[in-house]
């Protein structure tokens, strides 16, 4: 997708936003002995993530995102949007999605001339209770990145279209931390030719973005 035609349909979002496939929520798959825990909106964690969509040199529309490292902890390796928790300090939500986009990818909105143009349908995480806000935003020209080594194997920069309607969705099943799960993933390449594999609140987050987009 051009990046000029991102830019124009996601100049006007709708009041009511689409929904991406619904393949891409994960689902358990012990035959229903039981279920996510339900949500408690008293014990949400307040987070947001930055979805960020650049022009590349040909004049395609691509997003932003990072791959994890491997550490113990619930999202180790993942593939996700810049992000994290609200800080007491943030102003608001959008707040929260640049300072963490600036720590972990260098992101400098106005070198790069970011425009915030919306929000995108709030996303709940069981696993970790984050009550997530996507932020989605322009950016005029591709950004001077700056990863960080803590918390950012490496960026990746896959193609807008590669998450619009029609766009390959891989079925995965597999346990994670005793969770039997199936989900539908975005399969995306990296500038070295490695597969990476986009699910859970990433993928779900994305596939409402090409829903947006191929309406």
């Amino acid at each position: 997708m051009e990046f000029d035609t991102a830019r124009r349909r996601l100049a006007d979002l709708p009041a009511s936003l689409p929904p991406g496939p619904d393949l891409l929520t994960p689902v358990l798959t012990d035959g229903g002995n039981r279920s996510f825990e339900p949500r408690a909106t008293e014990t949400d964690r307040p987070a947001a993530v930055l979805v960020l969509i650049v022009p590349d040199e040909a004049g395609s529309a691509r997003v932003v995102l990072t791959e994890r490292p491997t550490y113990d902890g619930l999202h180790s390796g993942e593939v996700s949007f810049p992000g994290g928790k609200v800080e007491p300090a943030d102003a608001d939500l959008v707040a929260t999605a640049l300072r963490e986009a600036a720590e972990e990818v260098g992101l400098d909105p106005t070198a790069s001339g970011l425009v915030v143009v919306g929000r995108l349908d709030e996303v709940w995480i069981p696993v970790s209770r984050f009550a997530l806000a996507p932020i989605l935003a322009i950016a005029e020209q591709w950004p001077i990145f700056a990863p960080s080594p803590i918390e950012v194997a490496r960026i990746v920069t896959p193609p807008l279209a590669a998450f619009l309607p029609g766009a390959e969705i891989r079925i995965v099943e597999r346990t994670i931390r005793d969770w039997p799960l199936r989900y539908g993933a975005y399969p995306v390449l990296t500038d070295d030719g490695d597969e990476l594999l986009v699910w859970g609140a990433t993928a779900r987050i994305l596939g409402q973005l090409g829903a947006i987009l191929g309406s």
